[in-house]
């Protein structure tokens, strides 16, 4: 059911970003189905507060994120992209948290190249147990994309909207 294609994935970026700049929401979230998804779902439940600043985007594993997502995410103006997924060794798919991490690990590296700073991407392990730790990443994280400030390509980005309402496309 939540196992999208990368055109999905994609069209998920694009329509939370629609609405951050209307509600000043600044970053992504993208949280393993079984774990930091499920913490998210704690943490409501349990009435645990934490910034709407940060859109969810459900996976089915952190593993099925690729970079191209993330990089996709920061060109398109979000402040940050957060990737929420199980503790190392229990993932639902067993390796796949695994794999995201050498994947984001390479990655982070490469932001710099692209002006980011460094601290725009992180990785989180959350369990679905652990509402009240997703909601402490949430909090975090929101504060630090507001002392990084706005996304630096953000200004110069129009949305599939504003295209749209200006003839562009």
């Amino acid at each position: 059911v939540f196992n999208f294609s990368s055109d999905q994935i994609i069209a998920q970026i694009d329509a939370a970003l629609e609405d951050a700049s209307r509600d000043g929401r600044r970053g992504i979230a993208f949280l393993c189905n079984w774990c930091a998804y499920a913490g998210a779902d704690n943490a409501g439940v349990s009435r645990y507060q934490y910034s709407p600043e940060i859109v969810p985007i459900r996976v089915m594993c952190s593993g099925r994120v690729d970079p191209f997502h993330v990089l996709y995410a920061l060109l398109r103006g979000a402040d940050g992209v957060l990737i929420g997924g199980c503790h190392p060794g229990d993932c639902h798919y067993l390796t796949g948290n695994q794999l995201m991490r050498r994947k984001m690990d390479n990655l982070a590296e490469m932001i710099k190249d692209y002006g980011f700073e460094p601290e725009r991407l992180r990785v989180e392990w959350v369990s679905a147990s652990e509402g009240k730790r997703f909601a402490e990443v949430m909090r975090s994280f929101a504060e630090d994309l507001r002392r990084l400030g706005p996304n630096p390509v953000r200004e110069s980005i129009i949305t599939p909207r504003e295209a749209k309402e200006k003839g562009v496309v």
